[in-house]
């Protein structure tokens, strides 16, 4: 056994973590019905007005403003409705003293009208229209370019495309746009107990979870995975691993990160690159690493599979977020009473899970290599590394995992 002498404080290990992340420079150009959730790389500006051309914003009849002047329920104005205009028609009609046009919602407009009269707003018999409201130029038309005018920034490059943003590109004819390319993440699961799920189970091994937690994890928050095959515990089997890894832009091994006989992570670590941290004062997830080598970063998380996910959470989100150009993770939060006191480990921030039954939080936590301590959990709430205690009945602030 080689214990921890020193572990360093949450804060800490998140500034170095932040630090150490720079964010992705490699860009690729996706089709506009994968850019949602990407990161805009390229100033789209538009080349055309939008919309191309006035149009009316609503159901009913084009009309000379003027000619409604006076016009009320009980004394309306009668015009001669001479044409009638659908979406996706050209009108070849124009609209002079005394005459209007009937047109549908987003149907351009004739020449010679500047306003539209609601359908509402308008009684018919045969050719015959009878205005009883008063329109004022421009009312209930849609102005070219109102929305977009050709030459606008759409969207500018450092932006998250949202549905929304996606539309606006659309509007304006683009097909496909620049993106920053997500960072690939290399995931390696250590250890001679790991088993590849689906795989006969023998005495004394466990199937891996940490692969599928992570790579859960990298695809919520900007990263591609990329899982390599199990390694076993030993500095060969590790450094062939390492081997494979590099060339990713992150690398995440899970397990061999402790002080035990078996586990080497840190020596391969040490060895070949450089190690910022080792220990982290925190529970779960004290024996996190985090280094580079050859400027690749790495982290080395532990392999319980609680430890490993909650600071997943913690450590790696934040450093994924951020070499993938995405804004900082700003998970919803839930005031709730705790149902039952929780005891701290001293020293230590804790992250305790917590599920919540009619708006109390039930503990959840059960220990480090239970994955359920997560599964069956909605939330985890924070304990600071001074409090020994958590009172029953204590207004908690849960942080919810979705």
């Amino acid at each position: 056994m080689r214990p921890f002498t020193s572990t360093i404080p949450y804060s800490d290990a998140i500034r170095l973590v932040l630090d150490g992340a720079v964010p992705t420079t490699r860009t690729e150009h996706v089709p506009l019905t994968d850019a949602d959730n990407r990161v805009l790389a390229q100033d789209v500006t538009a080349t055309i007005d939008v919309p191309p051309f006035n149009r009316a914003a609503m159901d009913g009849y084009a009309v000379i403003a003027s000619d409604t002047t006076g016009a009320s329920a009980v004394a309306p104005r009668a015009l001669r409705c001479v044409d009638r205009v659908f979406t996706g028609q050209v009108p070849t009609r124009t609209v002079g003293a005394g005459e209007c046009i009937e047109v549908a919602t987003g149907a351009p407009m004739p020449a010679g009208a500047d306003a539209v009269v609601m359908v509402e707003d308008t009684d018919r018999s045969n050719d015959d229209v009878r205005v009883r409201a008063v329109v004022m130029a421009g009312q209930h038309v849609g102005r070219r370019g109102a929305d977009i005018a050709a030459g606008q920034v759409v969207v500018r490059a450092g932006e998250l495309l949202s549905p929304a943003r996606v539309g606006a590109i659309a509007a304006t004819g683009v097909t496909g746009v620049d993106v920053y390319a997500r960072p690939s993440v290399a995931l390696l699961s250590t250890g001679n107990e790991i088993v590849e799920p689906g795989q006969p189970l023998a005495p004394g091994h466990i199937y891996d979870i940490n692969r599928f937690t992570l790579s859960a994890i990298a695809g919520r928050h900007g990263g591609v995975a990329v899982a390599l095959p199990i390694a076993g515990d030993s500095l060969a089997d590790l450094s062939r691993a390492l081997d494979g890894a590099l060339g990713h832009d992150l690398i995440v091994f899970s397990g061999g990160s402790s002080v035990g006989e078996r586990d080497l992570i840190l020596d391969v670590l040490r060895e070949r690159g450089t190690v910022l941290f080792h220990g982290v004062a925190v529970k779960p997830g004290k024996p996190t690493a985090f280094g580079s080598i050859g400027g690749t970063p790495v982290f080395g998380m532990p392999g319980y599979p609680t430890s490993c996910l909650s600071n997943g959470y913690m450590l790696l989100v934040p450093f994924l977020r951020k070499m993938a150009r995405l804004p900082p993770w700003t998970p919803r939060t839930i005031e709730a009473p705790l149902a039952r006191r929780v005891m701290s480990a001293s020293g230590r921030h804790q992250f305790y899970t917590v599920r919540l039954v009619d708006g109390v939080a039930e503990p959840a936590f059960k220990a480090s290599g239970d994955i359920t301590s997560m599964a069956n959990a909605d939330g985890y709430f924070e304990i600071a590394a001074d409090v020994d205690a958590v009172e029953a009945g204590t207004k908690i602030k849960v942080i919810l995992f979705t």
